[in-house]
């Protein structure tokens, strides 16, 4: 049966040293990872506790065990011991007091070194962490050029200090909260004071209070919280792994979540143009920025409506192609056993499992499958005649377009396959009907009051010099756009 942990912040620490280390053995069934350790400091029964593998070895016993040993009072007692440690002796810069069972195991099981005297009824913790952790290295989903290569590591800790190191302004706000009744996962929020209203602020604050989780593990847990509760096609909530870029969107006037345990950090509000914005546009001339700005909304289209349109032409509107591409069409046709709908989705499909099964396959066999996949599975389809050469390059072209925008990967692969069907059965009639409910659900997603499709759902003539263009920072700079404009 589950244990419901939350009824630990309601005993508070028992003053007498024997029957608190009983508890604590009692609570944790004396997990083998929990040090308890009992000395005398100046006379007085103390007990240092810890977990193993969890705290730095030479700094614990450097900044604390030495000085501790070392340490005489005129009146020994337990709560002048405390007070003269709290009060007069800097052993860690993180120095939480705690006054229950709750946020005794919270900060124990997150690296923290508590120090317990017989006969007060409270603990000094100190911070001493050093478990192991993956060092700062390039981000492995948003390479750039020109830019930085740092990128957010699993531990919260580091992850704000990487955006404290790039806003060095005292009005970012970090706010660390605790949720997950079992995993007691650290999640920070962060926003720029002066540029987030303050309703906005307390309505994610809100959003996370409905958390009720047993674990959070990643992003994805805290995620769904922050959208609106409806049936949207892309995601209203952002992700990135790049500090540089979580940074860029604090000052547009978002706000982020981190979450301890996961390289990636949400932002919100997410507009659609963020999709096509990357961080290497900003270090181009303006003129190359715009052009790949433009290359990505035409990759968008040809990967979402590229096959769509092939199926449908080929099998409504074959009047829309010349007499060459209608031969080459008919030739290449003949003799498939399957209808080119049909076709189509397969190519699809089989694309979605190649893809998924090298994601998930290790490195060094990973190759393997686009070796079988393109040379063995793809030309023996084509050979033996069941699938065309024409529909097997479109769905080509389509897929790769797609590697062009990858936060808008899971919604494409769902949406390119419907409007081949759309199209399979009604023509390009099917697309626009298709296409118009496609239209209707983005124009309709909005989180917080922000439209997805801002700035140009409403139209924000100001916002257009960093999203249908990319315009020179002489021009930007006095630009001063927020999201919370949108929100007017």
């Amino acid at each position: 049966m589950k244990k419901n942990i939350n009824f630990l912040k309601d005993i508070a620490i028992i003053p007498s040293l024997s029957e608190s280390i009983q508890k604590i053995k009692d609570i944790s069934l004396e997990s083998s990872d929990v040090l308890i350790n009992e000395v005398r400091i100046d006379g007085m029964k103390c007990c240092l506790f810890c977990c193993e593998g969890l705290v730095s070895t030479s700094t614990l016993t450097e900044l604390i065990l030495h000085p501790l040993m070392e340490l005489k009072l005129e009146n020994p007692s337990a709560e002048n011991l405390l007070n003269r440690i709290n009060d007069c002796m800097l052993l860690s810069t993180d120095r939480p007091m705690v006054y229950n069972y709750g946020d005794f195991f919270r900060l124990l099981n997150s690296g923290f070194v508590i120090l317990a005297a017989d006969g007060a009824d409270y603990m000094l913790a100190f911070g001493v962490q050093g478990y192991d952790k993956r060092g700062i290295d390039e981000p492995s989903g948003e390479n750039n050029l020109t830019g930085s290569h740092e990128g957010f590591v699993e531990t919260i800790r580091v992850n704000m200090s990487l955006i404290r190191r790039k806003l060095k302004s005292p009005l970012l706000v970090q706010k660390l909260l605790v949720k997950g009744e079992t995993s007691q996962t650290d999640i920070c929020i962060c926003y720029l004071s002066d540029r987030v209203p303050e309703d906005f602020i307390k309505r994610i604050e809100s959003s996370l209070d409905k958390i009720e989780l047993e674990s959070i593990l990643s992003t994805g847990y805290v995620q769904p919280f922050l959208e609106p509760n409806k049936r949207l096609l892309f995601s209203s909530a952002g992700t990135t792994e790049r500090p540089d870029v979580l940074c860029s969107k604090l000052i547009e006037g978002r706000i982020a979540v981190l979450v301890d345990g996961s390289p990636y950090a949400l932002f919100i509000p997410k507009l659609i143009s963020d999709n096509f914005q990357t961080l290497d546009d900003y270090n181009f001339k303006p003129y190359f920025g715009t052009f790949l700005r433009w290359l990505k909304y035409a990759a968008f289209y040809l990967s979402l409506l590229l096959p769509a349109l092939y199926v449908a032409i080929a099998i409504h509107h074959p009047e829309l192609l010349n007499s060459t591409l209608l031969m080459i069409l008919a030739d290449a046709e003949e003799n498939a056993p399957f209808s080119i709908t049909a076709e189509t989705v397969g190519v699809l499909i089989m694309y979605e499992i190649i893809k998924e099964a090298g994601l998930r396959l290790p490195k060094a066999i990973g190759g393997a499958v686009s070796i079988v996949a393109g040379i063995i599975i793809g030309d023996s389809a084509v050979e033996s005649g069941l699938i065309s050469t024409p529909l097997l390059t479109v769905a080509a072209i389509s897929v790769i377009s797609g590697f062009v925008l990858p936060d808008l990967s899971q919604s494409t692969a769902i949406m390119r396959i419907i409007f081949v069907l759309c199209g399979g059965i009604w023509g390009l009639f099917g697309i626009s009907l298709c296409g118009a409910v496609f239209l209707f659900n983005i124009c309709s997603t909005e989180d917080y009051g922000f439209p997805y499709t801002a700035p140009f759902s409403p139209f924000f003539k100001k916002a257009m010099k960093d999203t249908i263009v990319r315009s020179g920072f002489r021009k930007m700079q006095n630009n001063n756009f927020t999201v919370e404009e949108l929100h007017e």
